[in-house]
């Protein structure tokens, strides 16, 4: 029985954390591009739309979770075709987690030695050549290393949207263990989720190790 339970939930917890990783990478990773190129230090310098850019990220961030996944039921619905379910919590994991990977990648773009930027102006590259072929490359670690802490983040953020039917291991977390008083279950689900971070924790420690060499 607990493996007809568990199992599905651990593939839904997955399928969620996963996609809404990949697809917060990619939508993050715009908008630290635009803040490193407008910040008054950067490459482009425009303070205006730093500070529209600034203000937005802060505000998406500042959303706990919970209400941030209420609110976008409606966005969810005309996205996914409905609010509730493991696809439907992608959207809100997506656009909740977004800025947070924007942050940390502006961070990790900003740790890169200005001798090697300003090495690159003098052979001639262009904006994009510097972002995508210096800037990006020399951070890579540390973009690893934002990466890994996303997907850390969002499996916590995945248990939570169980208890508005997210799904996952948090659904089985609140309808076994907490409405049924199956303790053995909420047990289960921790250790699981325990294991989890700890081996995208490793994977990522690895993959940083690798790219710092």
């Amino acid at each position: 029985m607990l493996e007809k339970i568990l199992l599905p939930a651990l593939w839904e917890t997955l399928y969620m954390s996963l996609s809404s990783t990949l697809l917060a990478v990619i939508f993050g990773f715009i908008p630290a591009i635009a803040l490193i190129l407008t910040d008054k230090n950067g490459l482009a310098p425009n303070i205006k739309v730093y500070r529209v850019l600034d203000v937005i990220i802060n505000t998406l961030r500042s959303f706990p979770f919970i209400i941030l996944m209420i609110i976008l039921f409606p966005v969810t619905k005309i996205i996914v075709g409905k609010s509730i379910g493991t696809t439907a919590a992608i959207v809100p994991l997506t656009i909740g987690a977004a800025p947070f990977v924007a942050r940390l990648i502006e961070s990790a773009l900003k740790e890169v030695d200005i001798g090697v930027i300003e090495a690159a102006k003098s052979y001639g590259a262009s904006n994009f050549q510097i972002i995508f072929k210096v800037m990006i490359v020399e951070a890579l670690p540390g973009i690893i290393s934002a990466i890994t802490l996303t997907l850390i983040t969002i499996i916590g953020f995945s248990a939570m949207a169980g208890a508005v039917g997210g799904g996952g291991l948090g659904d089985v977390a609140i309808k076994y263990g907490y409405y049924r008083f199956k303790t053995d279950i909420m047990l289960y689900t921790v250790l699981i989720l325990i294991v989890l971070v700890q081996c995208f924790q490793s994977l990522g420690d690895y993959l940083y190790k690798i790219t710092k060499k």
